[in-house]
């Protein structure tokens, strides 16, 4: 017994090693002061002053993070208001809507991007700032569904009509009263597709143009001249940024979690 549990945890170590050796030496590399890759030559915050000074990374920052934001909030808002939506169809319907959402998230990213690029020249919207913001929205509204509607399966369906027969509006129903409880799968989802949008580079790359760059398509594009320090300074955070915000979401959904098995037991 206690043999597999030794083979087990040396086992999952070593899954865990081999996930994140790279991200490590990565962050300790953004640290060093010389250009080399495999040579220390010392500690230095050198790369990092250098980045936050760097015209171009600083734009596409300021990219990526408008493009999060909107593409984020117009995701959930219109995620939100599909699940309320779905509660109210029939079983077979629901699940034919959810078999149609399962489909952007399966497809590989390649055939999406391309596919949109298509899409936006069929249409003769030029590639740009605008067409960027489209895609991120298309591919990030299947996540926040997924991220919604288990709140919206745990929701007690006579409270929508309780507010109802206590004179409350639709609106107002929906509002003070739907809202609210599902507001922790609203915020995870804002969470998530943020992170989503910020990590995306196969979609971006092909709906972008040649007017917006984000930090993915930036960091790219410097990779292909030469392997900057800058490259691993502004990755790492990235990195960090990340981390933190799926830590975020863990801890929510985790909490939502205790706090359902709570309720239950009582």
């Amino acid at each position: 017994m206690k043999l597999g549990r030794a083979v087990r945890g040396s086992y999952l170590s070593l899954v865990f090693v081999f996930l994140y050796a790279p991200v490590a030496v990565l962050i300790v590399f953004s640290f060093n002061a010389a250009k080399s890759r495999s040579v220390w030559g010392g500690f230095t915050l050198e790369w990092y002053r250098k980045l936050f000074s760097n015209a171009e990374i600083l734009s596409s920052l300021r990219v990526t993070l408008i493009v999060a934001l909107l593409s984020a909030a117009i995701a959930t808002l219109v995620a939100t208001v599909t699940c309320i939506g779905l509660d109210g169809l029939t079983k077979r319907r629901r699940a034919v809507v959810m078999n149609l959402t399962y489909v952007p998230i399966v497809n590989p990213d390649l055939v999406t991007g391309i596919s949109l690029m298509l899409l936006f020249v069929f249409l003769q919207l030029p590639l740009g700032f605008v067409t960027l913001l489209l895609a991120h929205v298309a591919f990030n509204i299947p996540y926040a569904i997924l991220s919604i509607l288990p709140k919206m399966k745990q929701l007690d369906r006579h409270l929508y009509e309780a507010a109802l027969d206590l004179g409350a509006k639709p609106s107002q129903a929906i509002a003070r009263v739907i809202l609210p409880e599902i507001m922790p799968g609203v915020v995870t989802a804002m969470i998530l597709t943020f992170t989503l949008s910020i990590d995306d580079f196969v979609i971006s790359y092909f709906t972008s143009g040649a007017s917006v760059s984000n930090l993915a398509i930036t960091i790219y594009s410097m990779a292909r001249k030469s392997v900057n320090p800058q490259i691993n300074a502004l990755s790492a955070l990235m990195f960090l940024t990340v981390l933190v915000l799926l830590l975020v979401v863990n801890f929510r959904s985790n909490r939502d979690l205790g706090k359902t098995k709570e309720g239950r037991t009582r």
